[in-house]
Order: structure tokens, then C-alpha cells, then sequence
């Protein structure tokens, strides 16, 4: 059943959601939306992404989708943040302005430090400081206004250390030499993980729906190129997706031939049991896309904590640890690794809720 099929509090229901909140202001152009997951480990936090939604609906399920993995990724690497996210109804390429966003930060200081903005798809930290205006509930912000600076450095680091922690559960060595890796979309967040990989002598295929990007980011790093449409049908070690997600549904799933599913990409996985089901089936090794691209969040974390960037570090190379753990659960319990690492991030907010009962 999709959103515009059932009812608001039964959608909210399904996953345990607390809140959702509608932002109108016809005057500024503003049609936002703020979702809340789940509140037990900290304060709510999550991107705003600026998107022209194709309805209400779709927007809302966005929201709760992102929210929910953000409360999934805080608990499996052991931060104290909940899940939340914000969704604005638009084209930021043309829709953007500063009104708009400050008008967004009015309203997010109106719920008083339950949600914490930062940034995602059509916002950057330009983008925030103009929120930043009108709350202090944001994280990512730039260096020179003591933000613990761009994020997009520490999401790629952290899909790395998934994609060694894989690497070393199929082949016994984590070493990524002479392996085939495609990264599936190329934003900041992709680039960054196209210039790690090209440092660990990988084989690099890049692929983007936009062919000049996609053509330029090639000729940088000397890296190869495929078709946008042909990246399921290539044989290769690792299929990064680094884009908008859904990428990986049971049509695509049932056809990969790839060893690994390891990338930066939010909800990767469409209809996500029985896709991850079919992963599994098939031996296709999934790093759940929540916690390894925890890094920015990791960031946040920090930037809220006043911990710095040494903390950022030492977290984000954990990742390596708990990615490990997740695909072995998996194995020895022959269930998917995305079943694998709810249960594990499940199992710490229910320790902690009972900690606070």
C-alpha cells in the first residue's frame, strides 16, 4: 500500500514514527515538510532535502522513510541522536532563495530542539547558514562559523571502510587493488569516494544520468565509463550507488552481477525485505547503506558534542568494525545482512528506552 493509499496515523504507525509536521507559507514559496522517528537515544536529527516531489504524498513518504534510517543509522554507530528529516517541496535549482530557507529555520525553531537540520539532496552549507539565521538547531556547518566543515569527506570515508570490511568477508583481504568498483551517481559525496578508491589502485567505473559530469569526472580521476542503464548487467566486484536511492529493487536485484552492493545512496533498497532476500539468495553481499554512510552524521555528531574532528575519525573507522559484524550475523544466522543490522540497531534502542523507563 503506498502513502497516498493509507491513512496519515496508520502510516505513521508502521514504523513507529512521532511526529509530522507541515510547514506552509504561501507568501515565501515554502511547502515543508518535518518528519520524527524516534526520539529515544537524543534529539531528532536529519538533511533537508529540497526535491519537486511529484505529490504530498510522495514527499511524505520520503520523509519517513529517511527519518526512520536515521534513527536505524545513529543506534548501529552508537550515537545519541534520533531520526528525523525534512523534506522541501521544490526545484532547488530554481525555487531556492534565501526567505525560503530562513522561513524553514523559523519553523524549525519552533519545535524547540526536537529536530536538528542538516544538509542533504539541493542543500548545501551555504544553503544552512541562511537556516542557521533563524535557529541554532542545525549541524554541518562550515568551518568558519565553527561547523565541523564539509561532510561529504567523512560519508565517502565511511562507504569505504564498508566496502574493505566486504571485501575482507567474501575474499579474506580488504585490499582493493585491481578491483572492480562502479560508482552509481557522482555528487559530492560519489567524487570524494572516486578519488579514495582511484588512491587504492581500484578499477574504477563511473556512470551518471547527466553525460558531461559524467565525462568530466572520468577524464579527472582516469577512470572508465558505462551507460547509466547498464551498470546492473557488469560484471564487477562492488556496484557503489551513490545517488538517489531505490536503486536496488527486486527487478534490478534479481539481475546484478555484482559481488558487493556497498554505497552512499540513502534507501537503496526498494520493497526492502524481499529485496534484501533475493541479495542474500543470490550471495550478493549487501553493507547496509544506513551504517556505512553514517560518516556525515558522525561529523554532526561531533560538531554538536564539541568533540572535534578526532572523535569524527575514530568513529568513522569503526565502521569498518561493525560492517563486519552485520555481514557475519548474516552469515551465521543465514538471514539478510539488512535484516542482520536492524536486529543489531534495534536491540541498542531498546536497551536504552529501558534505561529511561
Amino acid at each position: 500500500m503506498s502513502a497516498s493509499q493509507t491513512p496519515i496515523f496508520e502510516l505513521l504507525g508502521q514504523f513507529g514514527h512521532q511526529n509530522l509536521f507541515f510547514c506552509n507559507d504561501e507568501v515565501v514559496g515554502l511547502k515543508a515538510i518535518v518528519a520524527i522517528h524516534d526520539t529515544t537515544l537524543g534529539p531528532a536529527i536529519g538533511g533537508v532535502r529540497m526535491l519537486p516531489y511529484s505529490s504530498t504524498e510522495e514527499a511524505i513518504e520520503d520523509a519517513l522513510r529517511l527519518s526512520r534510517a536515521i534513527t536505524y543509522k545513529s543506534a548501529i554507530t552508537g550515537l545519541n541522536l534520533g531520526g528525523g528529516s525534512a523534506v522541501i517541496i521544490g526545484n532547488h535549482r530554481i525555487d531556492k532563495s534565501e526567505v525560503l530557507l530562513r522561513r524553514l529555520g523559523q519553523f524549525i525553531e519552533g519545535l524547540n530542539g526536537n529536530f536538528i537540520a542538516s544538509i542533504d539532496v539541493g542543500i548545501g552549507q551555504r544553503d544552512l547558514e541562511h537556516i542557521f539565521t533563524e535557529t541554532s538547531h542545525v549541524a554541518g556547518l562550515p568551518k568558519a562559523i565553527n561547523g565541523g566543515g564539509d561532510t561529504s569527506i567523512f560519508a565517502a570515508q565511511g562507504v569505504l571502510y564498508g566496502i574493505k570490511a566486504s571485501l575482507k568477508e567474501l575474499y579474506g583481504s580488504d585490499s582493493l587493488a585491481g578491483r572492480k568498483v562502479i560508482v552509481h551517481g557522482i555528487g559530492s559525496v560519489g567524487e570524494r569516494l572516486i578519488e579514495m578508491l582511484r588512491d587504492e589502485n581500484s578499477r574504477v567505473y563511473v556512470s551518471d544520468i547527466t553525460e558531461d559530469r559524467m565525462l568530466k569526472t572520468a577524464a579527472k580521476y582516469k577512470v572508465e565509463t558505462i551507460a547509466f542503464d547498464k551498470v546492473f548487467d557488469f560484471d564487477c566486484d562492488v556496484y557503489a550507488p551513490c545517488a538517489l536511492g531505490g536503486t536496488v529493487n527486486p527487478e534490478t536485484a534479481a539481475k546484478m552481477q555484482c559481488k558487493i552492493i556497498a554505497g552512499a545512496a540513502n534507501n537503496q533498497l526498494k520493497d526492502e525485505l524481499v529485496t534484501s532476500n533475493i541479495l542474500h539468495e543470490r550471495g550478493i553481499l549487501y553493507a547496509p547503506d544506513y551504517l556505512i554512510n553514517a560518516g556525515a552524521l558522525v561529523s554532526c555528531y561531533s560538531e554538536i558534542q564539541g568533540y572535534g574532528a578526532d572523535h569524527t575519525e575514530f568513529v568513522i573507522k569503526n565502521i569498518y568494525n561493525a560492517t563486519r559484524e552485520v555481514l557475519q550475523k548474516s552469515k551465521q544466522e543465514n538471514i539478510s545482512s539488512f535484516q542482520a543490522a536492524n536486529q543489531i540497531a534495534e536491540k541498542r534502542i531498546f536497551d536504552i528506552r529501558k534505561l529511561k523507563r
